[in-house]
């Protein structure tokens, strides 16, 4: 469902509590990166089977993802670079090997500092990749978004989250559902459990701005990566994992599709592989 709304909400908002996190282990450091309009609780299984493994975690929040809509849809992917890579620079000195790994947006977010830290990021795990909208849970008015987002239209509307919500597991799946299906446009009230109930349109414009840039660097990564994705993305289809494999130059890559599992597979039915199987990735680069 696409909402236009003219209101804006100017409140400084306070009630979002940081979901942000930091596991102490050795000093070999995980920072993992949530999605776009989500919420670092994503991470949660990943964190603490890689803790438990004697990793250090970091997770930390994007930049405004505990502000107002209105904040928010006016954020640039660039701006939200810029704040991970600095929370990224002040881990880098005190660990000696750093594994990154993110979901979506956050995915692409982490191929970035490993084209930028080639000699800290020892390994790249890239949970459902999303360089293009392209799953079948999308809309089909997305296909003219392009169009969209050369307007100021693109700050007036919003694609309200909707079945599935890129959940299988049908326990989880009700719970986001009761609170997408009642929450207002500035309902922010389990923003910090599930993330926000829609999606500003100019929010997608600036992934897809992130990742013409990704597209473009991929020949120069080298990092091991690793590429997990549901089959069945409701999302972004394996067309996104199949393009970043076939354009790094990593000598090691693979790719792991996941039978049972929607777009947020750190979360979802099969979280414990993905969990599992990061841990076994990660550890073969731990020193």
């Amino acid at each position: 469902m696409i909402i236009f709304s003219l209101k804006e909400d100017k409140r400084l908002i306070t009630e979002i509590p940081d979901t942000s996190f930091f596991l102490p282990g050795d000093k070999n450091l995980c920072f993992l990166i949530h999605g776009l309009t989500g919420t670092a609780r994503e991470m949660g299984s990943i964190a603490q089977r890689l803790n438990k493994q004697g990793f250090s975690v970091a997770a930390p929040l994007l930049l405004n993802h505990d502000k107002s809509l209105s904040c928010l849809k006016r954020t640039s992917w660039k701006k939200i670079y810029s704040s991970i890579r600095n929370e990224f620079i002040k881990y880098a000195a005190d660990y000696e090997n750093i594994f990154v790994a993110g979901l979506s947006f956050g995915a692409l977010i982490g191929i970035l500092l490993a084209h930028e830290f080639p000699d800290k990021v020892k390994a790249l795990n890239c949970f459902s990749p999303t360089l293009f909208f392209d799953g079948w849970g999308n809309p089909k008015s997305r296909i003219l978004l392009p169009l969209v987002y050369k307007t100021p239209l693109k700050y007036r509307l919003y694609f309200k989250e909707e079945y599935p919500y890129g959940i299988k597991n049908e326990r989880l799946r009700a719970k986001i559902e009761r609170f997408y299906k009642s929450a207002s446009l500035f309902d922010y009230s389990k923003v910090h459990l599930y993330g926000y109930p829609v999606i500003p349109v100019s929010c997608m414009h600036q992934n897809g701005l992130l990742a013409k840039k990704v597209i473009s660097i991929l020949k120069e990564i080298k990092t091991p990566i690793q590429l997990l994705q549901a089959k069945n993305d409701d999302v972004t289809s394996p067309k996104n994992s199949y393009c970043i494999y076939n354009r790094v130059s990593s000598q090691e890559k693979e790719i792991v599709f996941l039978e049972n599992s929607y777009h947020i597979i750190t979360a979802d039915q099969e979280r414990d592989k993905v969990a599992q199987i990061t841990v076994d990735f990660f550890k073969k680069y731990k020193s």
